[in-house]
């Protein structure tokens, strides 16, 4: 017959265990919470992320995703670089430009094959007809090492502008890119939905070069242009492939949803501050845009190619860099994800 003292010890070791298999359970859940960082989860390009949380997606997948709206650029780079954030919706060619650092990250989920952009100018300067009017002229980029100030320069440099003959100045977007139009700062720039419709439903800026779509796309740029994106570390990407699918279903559905449903009823399952007063205005520009995301999340075939001839010739960290472009992406996990 046992022992009280054995009895007391099978108990204690019983507890031991099941207060094991709690932390581990804990730790487990702790691993499906993925965080991402978001450039703007407002601007229209980057509509998948908020709009796979409001369709309950993540959740669907068994993963708990938080999504920060706090960076863009090169601050979510450091971000994710720093182990802060698992992901970053931004535009590929971070891909790219990291891989020239010696720092390997990779583009999970495409979400787009055109940049969703405009070149704004500003009604007060109705003598600029085309990118080569604007010589002599200030431009406004998000940030200076943002994709927005490449693209602004090779289009420069494609019509005809040496280096020195436009002056590139950090606005951001949204509010502070219409003041900077607004107060003759910038006489023209480079941003998007819904401050492109914002800006000519007014009439203080029409647009000049259209990069909403990817035929108009490929007109100024010579290619596709894969943009908004998933990308993450490739080391934790290896380390995490199951959350990694989770998190490719969820996105793929999501786009999915962009692609077999109307503006309308896209605009529908956004927040609606997202609108900024004008649902009417939000939705007409979302329907103008929405081709520009991929239906599957595989990335554009031509697509990587482009990129590097825009970085390659106004990036300093690309420019004479042997880039494996191959390594900037992967289709693994969209090509996994269910197809219903």
């Amino acid at each position: 017959m046992p022992t009280t003292r054995t009895i007391l010890r099978a108990l204690s070791l019983s507890t031991i265990a099941a207060a094991g298999l709690m932390a581990t359970t804990a730790l487990s859940q702790a691993a499906e919470k993925i965080t991402i960082m978001v450039g703007g989860y407002e601007k229209q390009i980057y509509l998948p992320a908020k709009l796979a949380e409001s369709l309950g997606y993540f959740k669907e997948e068994g993963i708990e995703v938080e999504l920060l709206n706090e960076a863009a650029g090169v601050d979510a780079e450091n971000q994710l670089l720093a182990g802060a954030v698992q992901g970053v919706v931004g535009f590929y060619d971070h891909c790219v430009d990291l891989q020239a650092k010696g720092k390997f990250v990779e583009s999970v989920v495409q979400f787009s094959q055109a940049p969703g952009e405009v070149e704004l100018v500003s009604a007060k300067n109705p003598e600029i007809k085309s990118f080569a009017d604007f010589k002599g002229k200030t431009l406004g980029v998000t940030g200076l090492g943002s994709s927005t100030n490449f693209l602004t320069l090779y289009m420069a440099s494609k019509a005809g502008l040496k280096a020195g003959e436009i002056t590139t100045v950090p606005v951001g977007a949204g509010g502070t890119f219409i003041a900077a139009v607004q107060q003759g700062t910038i006489q023209g720039g480079m941003t998007t939905e819904p401050t492109i419709s914002r800006m000519v439903k007014t009439g203080e800026a029409s647009v000049l070069v259209d990069l909403r779509t990817v035929e108009k796309t490929r007109e100024a740029l010579g290619g596709t242009y894969p943009a908004a994106s998933l990308y993450m570390e490739t080391a934790w990407v290896n380390a995490h492939k199951e959350e990694v699918q989770k998190l490719s279903n969820a996105f793929v559905k999501t786009l999915r949803f962009i692609n077999t449903h109307s503006a309308a009823e896209i605009a529908e399952k956004m927040p609606k501050d997202f609108y900024v007063g004008d649902k009417e205005g939000y939705i007409k520009a979302l329907d103008a845009g929405k081709g520009m995301f991929t239906p599957d999340g595989v990335m554009p075939e031509d697509g990587p190619k482009t990129v590097l001839a825009v970085l390659s010739e106004f990036s300093k960290n690309v420019k004479g860099k042997q880039i494996d472009l191959a390594k900037t992406y992967t289709t693994e996990f969209v090509k996994n994800a269910p197809t219903n």
